[in-house]
């Protein structure tokens, strides 16, 4: 099984992504934890990756596509995976398209999680409240929208045209939403 999950910050990719991967038995990739790791093995990659973060930029996307690249030819992605915060953009979806074809994987499906924004930035705010993290202060997480709408979200267009997105509701209960996504995978 091989997925993309989409969705705006907030939504629950990485706690759905960990029930998913346990009921496939299949690897969690995200693409801030695959980065970090390049940047602590002082990898090429990782290196040239650490300068474009340390000075406030984005990694671009060829940087991006070849630490996945590289990432998904490891033993523990040929039985499956699901990517979490990977493709952001038109650009990495078609990048990502090329190396599943050099790879020959082929994508099962892209879940989209929705919810109503609103309702996800109480929960950010409420979530950063709790945990302290320094990204999740109001002005932020409606920038983190904002940011999510303009340049991640025209790839549920991308996908659908593709005809592998599926829409799942990514409110309620966790248990509720893990089986409404793997519902819709079935």
């Amino acid at each position: 099984m091989r997925l993309i999950f989409l969705g705006p910050p907030g939504v629950g990719k990485g706690t759905q992504a960990k029930q998913i991967c346990e009921h496939y038995k299949i690897i969690h990739l995200s693409t801030g934890e695959i980065l970090r790791k390049e940047i602590f093995d002082k990898s090429l990659v990782g290196n040239e990756a650490k300068t474009y973060i340390d000075n406030g930029n984005l990694v671009p996307d060829k940087l991006i596509l070849g630490i996945i690249e590289n990432r998904l030819k490891e033993n523990d992605t040929q039985q499956g995976y699901l990517l979490d915060g990977f493709p952001r953009t038109i650009s990495q979806a078609e990048g990502f398209q090329k190396i599943t074809l050099q790879l020959k994987h082929r994508l099962n499906g892209v879940i989209s999680l929705t919810a109503n924004e609103e309702e996800l930035i109480k929960r950010l705010i409420k979530r950063g409240k709790d945990s302290g993290r320094s990204d999740e202060s109001p002005e932020i997480i409606r920038h983190r929208q904002k940011v999510y709408w303009t340049q991640t979200a025209p790839l549920l267009e991308y996908y659908t045209q593709e005809k592998i997105l599926k829409k799942v509701d990514g409110l309620g209960n966790i248990t509720d939403i893990t089986k409404r996504i793997l519902e819709t995978i079935s």
